[in-house]
């Protein structure tokens, strides 16, 4: 099965940056369409953001757009998100995801392989 490995979070001032990484373990990474998804404490888990195949489309939540970017490294197996001008309510646990498609989703049953979960903590 694949297995997605995230680098660890970690703890950042609001106005801050972080890039976070999760290394899958198949050659055939590219062929997966990646999504991060968080979740705070008490809420329900959230898109945030999601790559194509290729590298070629992104989608962001409205509420990282514009400060958050996805990025992939097919020849890493490695999907990357950074995130700029951090805010408090960004704070949750990040989830790296795959889908067995070219094409990505917003939803997270979409998605077949999940990584363990990061936690990002913005300090106000």
């Amino acid at each position: 099965q694949v297995q997605l490995v995230e680098s660890v979070g970690g703890l950042v001032q609001a106005g801050g940056s972080l890039r976070l990484s999760c290394a899958a373990s198949r050659r055939s990474f590219s062929s997966y369409a990646m999504a991060w998804f968080r979740q705070a404490p008490g809420k329900a888990r959230e898109f945030a953001a999601a790559i194509s195949w290729s590298g070629g489309s992104t989608y962001y939540a409205d509420s990282v757009k514009g400060r958050f970017t996805i990025s992939r490294d097919n020849a890493k197996n490695t999907v990357y998100l950074q995130m700029n001008s951090l805010k408090p309510e960004d704070t949750a646990v990040y989830y790296c995801a795959a889908r067995r498609s070219v094409f990505t989703d917003y939803e997270a049953r979409k998605y077949d392989y999940w990584g363990q979960g990061t936690q990002v903590t913005v300090s106000s």
